[in-house]
């Protein structure tokens, strides 16, 4: 599905973990048909409620030629890191997890980031949740990132609610939206975790290659925030 503000003629393919939630509430600033709740009400779920994210389809995003087209990506370590600190830790996603919860699949519920990363697979197939947030990034952007006007690295945020504010003519506030405190660092991971970290995101660095150096392969430091909260 795409994002397509119609008054402004912009359109906006969300990935899941790249500040999306941000985007999303930037862009109800500026949309006339945004029917939001009052203020007081309103969180992280407001702007996934009234913006859905969906995978890419081609056919959608041809009708949208003569828009300003956009999307934001984020480093794929980054992005996967987050899922466990943002959706496993803080969100808790697995424990709705209707397969673990009905004993089909034997898993725990609150894995340390070591388990969860070398069985990733398995949560992938258990958890839709957590699959929908770990997808690659192809899947929700399309094959061709030629097609967008403007990509956005998640850094540059700032620079796209200047470019939102200048293209409609209104006045646009960037808050961070669902953020966490503390570090998960690549550093404090297992030799295997590192290992089924590379593997699997070997594709994603190759997808976004104008945007991130591989840290597999430079030994970039990355580390991403993980809540306040102990992980049993």
């Amino acid at each position: 599905m795409v994002i397509a503000i119609d008054a402004h003629k912009i359109a906006y393919m969300a990935l899941p973990k790249a500040g999306c939630s941000t985007v999303k509430a930037a862009l109800a600033q500026v949309d006339p048909t945004a029917e939001l709740p009052p203020e007081a009400e309103r969180d992280v779920m407001t702007w996934h409620a009234l913006y859905p994210t969906k995978r890419f389809r081609p056919h959608r995003w041809e009708q949208y030629e003569a828009y300003w087209r956009f999307c934001v990506v984020r480093d794929p370590l980054k992005r996967l890191l987050s899922v466990y600190t943002n959706r496993v830790v803080a969100f808790r996603d697995l424990h709705n997890c209707r397969k673990i919860l009905r004993g089909r699949v034997d898993l725990p519920m609150d894995p340390d980031p070591d388990f969860f990363f070398q069985n990733l697979r398995a949560y992938l197939e258990a958890s839709s949740a957590i699959k929908h947030h770990i997808l690659p990034a192809w899947l929700f952007l399309g094959p061709d990132l030629r097609r967008y006007d403007r990509i956005y690295r998640t850094a540059e945020l700032p620079q796209f609610g200047e470019d939102l504010a200048r293209r409609t003519g209104q006045e646009v506030h960037i808050a961070r939206e669902n953020s966490s405190d503390e570090r998960l660092d690549l550093a404090t991971l297992a030799p295997a975790t590192v290992g089924a970290l590379r593997d699997y995101l070997a594709g994603e660095y190759d997808y976004l290659s104008a945007f991130f150096e591989n840290p597999f392969e430079t030994g970039l430091h990355v580390s991403c925030a993980v809540p306040r909260r102990r992980v049993s």
